[in-house]
């Protein structure tokens, strides 16, 4: 099962050229829904007009060797190794999820376009089908176990939150049809693995699937406010013990005295148990 291409059994009943324009058509619609996205939510714009506000109060200009490393950083750290994920468990759900989706859609590209009547396609059928079961793994775990919803508020594993919840059902139905559909070569599971893949990629203007566009984006506009000074004019971080800080605020001292006891650890003092 695992070495054996299930796109060259179907390419009897499908020809390769319809398998072709399914892949273009999916490819074509997610890149549609996406610019809808951002038209509708104005996501392009917002970033435009916060950094040009940032731009305004920055204390220093990037080079462009500084932006280039912010963007070395920002795929090293938020895309590739997903470190915004504090709690250890719900990190390798999303690799897992994130690599797994990554290695079944390239896999499956490959072998319909470049294997599509080859029943031993070399290396692709297996990465195809540890894609999948990648993908299937991270992306349960995640449903019954780590959901803050289902995890720390009770709610039942089979409740469907509407839009919240497309995304990933859509992405653990296409994972679950296609192992079946492989394992089988049944045509009921091959109609709901297309049928699944369809919603899948084609709610992308519903779902969170555009989510994945924007996260490197916002993260990298974050380095460079921080680096330029301007720190999405929040205000700086002050050691409230030190003169200058209370020479230049007077009211600390009058409130919290001269030597402000440290404040804590805040929403650190405890261990993430869900995000």
């Amino acid at each position: 099962m695992f070495t054996q291409n299930p796109f060259a059994e179907l390419s009897a009943t499908i020809s390769p050229e319809i398998m072709q324009g399914y892949v273009i058509a999916m490819v074509l619609a997610v890149i549609i829904g996406t610019v809808l996205d951002m038209m509708h939510k104005k996501s392009a714009k917002y970033f435009f007009e916060n950094a040009q506000k940032a731009s305004k109060s920055a204390k220093r200009t990037l080079s462009g060797g500084e932006k280039a490393g912010l963007a070395v950083q920002t795929v090293a750290s938020e895309v590739l190794t997903s470190s915004e994920f504090a709690n250890p468990k719900r990190r390798l759900s999303h690799l897992m999820s994130m690599y797994g989706f990554i290695l079944f859609v390239v896999s499956t590209v490959a072998l319909i376009f470049a294997h599509p009547t080859s029943a031993d396609a070399g290396i692709w059928p297996m990465l195809w089908h540890i894609g999948a079961i990648s993908l299937a793994v991270g992306g349960y775990w995640f449903w019954f176990f780590i959901r803050v919803d289902v995890a720390c508020e009770g709610v039942k594993w089979y409740n469907f939150n509407g839009r919240g919840d497309l995304f990933i059902v859509g992405l653990l139905s296409t994972a679950t049809f296609a192992l079946i559909w492989s394992g089988t070569m049944n045509m009921l599971a091959f109609v709901l693995f297309i049928a699944s893949s369809t919603v899948l990629f084609g709610s992308v203007f519903w779902s969170k699937f555009a989510h994945m566009f924007f996260k490197p984006a916002a993260a990298y506009q974050k380095k460079c406010v921080k680096a330029d000074g301007s720190n999405e004019n929040l205000p700086a971080e002050y050691d409230l013990s030190a003169s200058d800080t209370q020479s230049r605020f007077p009211d600390i001292p009058e409130y919290m005295g001269t030597n402000p006891p440290n404040m804590g650890l805040g929403i650190k003092r405890e261990p993430p148990h869900h995000f």
